[in-house]
């Protein structure tokens, strides 16, 4: 099967390359750049010198639908939508690694990403992309939306405990940091090596696009509306996410319990290592690959949670979940792929 990725230049698709490669049912078919049509991958990143030389083209719905079967959209916000339509008319499936369709509602995008939204019908049609919460959806999804990467971090780390009765809802606060990487490749002040390097700031108090987001599913989790505390940091290195969560619990618990009930919810779930009690993860034990490690802690002189979730932002949290979801997607093992081992140190 062939897979086509728009987007061509960036970290996102260059990471899917990385890891498509390896994939035994993958071919990577065209690699579309508006900006670098005509420019041999390598070029742009010569790491792939030798191993893949392929020029990029530019974006054509009639030429994708002749040999591919799904596309991977790795573009900015406010591209996708306009071309996922013609890609979607075209018969061919669609995972969109930007946050065009994660939100249901369109005035809630508008609102958090300030550009037009996507049609109500293709928002409608896009299946929330959280592998291990949503897979039954994601069999027989035509548009996936691939989960942000503060999110995935996130949700994992808070799906289980609010599956239970023992959370109190309102109390939660996730304290998030990434690497720079999760900025992207384009040029910015943010990114600019002497304001990041032996730096660490928060950005986006209360206006984060991940905010509604991230409620959005723990709204589907709950029952109820949530209104979450996020805040997110910029740390100098160059990949990973650690969100830390507190929350507050409405009975006397161990953390030893706390770790059974992520144990059992997430014992099918190849991809996510709940570790033991008293042992806290860190983020290179994530890096280059596809999983999300949680560590727990109770404190018993506040009764209060404290859970970690580490991930890889360009694996987990981008292209390694968008492969696991096209594994889901055409029924392959949802592993195919993507059985790299963490990179260490």
């Amino acid at each position: 099967m062939k897979a086509a990725i728009i987007g061509g230049t960036g970290y996102g698709a260059i990471e899917l390359i990385r890891l498509l490669h390896q994939h035994p049912n993958i071919e990577i078919g065209c690699v579309i750049s508006n900006s670098q049509a005509g420019a041999n991958l390598s070029d742009s990143y010569p790491h792939l010198t030798g191993i893949i030389e392929k020029p990029m083209s530019e974006f054509s719905p009639e030429e994708i639908a002749e040999e591919h079967q799904v596309v991977f959209l790795a573009t900015p916000s406010g591209v996708s939508s306009k071309l996922v339509p013609q890609l979607m008319d075209a018969g061919i499936r669609c995972i969109d690694l930007s946050g065009d369709f994660r939100l249901r509602s369109q005035q809630d995008y508008e609102t958090w990403y300030r550009h037009q939204a996507p049609s109500q019908d293709y928002l409608n049609q896009a299946i929330y992309g959280l592998s291990e919460i949503y897979p039954e959806q994601l069999k027989t999804a035509s548009l996936i939306a691939n989960p942000g990467c503060y999110p995935t971090a996130t949700l994992l780390g808070l799906h289980p405990i609010l599956k239970t009765n023992i959370a109190d809802e309102s109390s939660i606060i996730i304290d998030a940091k990434s690497g720079v990487s999760g900025a992207g490749r384009g040029l910015s002040l943010t990114a600019h090596y002497a304001e990041i390097n032996e730096n660490l700031k928060a950005y986006k108090l209360g206006a984060h696009q991940h905010i509604p987001e991230i409620e959005q599913v723990l709204e589907d989790t709950t029952g109820n509306s949530i209104t979450i505390t996020f805040t997110t940091h910029l740390v100098p290195m160059t990949r990973g996410i650690m969100c830390t969560m507190y929350l507050n619990l409405n009975k006397n618990i161990p953390t030893a319990e706390v770790v059974n009930i992520y144990e059992e919810f997430y014992q099918q779930k190849s991809f996510v290592r709940v570790r033991p009690a008293g042992t806290i993860p860190a983020t290179k034990e994530v890096l280059g690959s596809n999983y999300c490690d949680i560590g727990l802690h109770v404190d018993s002189r506040t009764n209060r949670l404290t859970i970690i979730s580490v991930i890889d932002n360009l694996v987990k949290g981008a292209a390694g979940q968008a492969i696991q979801n096209m594994n889901i997607m055409f029924g392959w093992e949802e592993q195919t792929g993507l059985t790299q081992l963490p990179m260490y140190p």
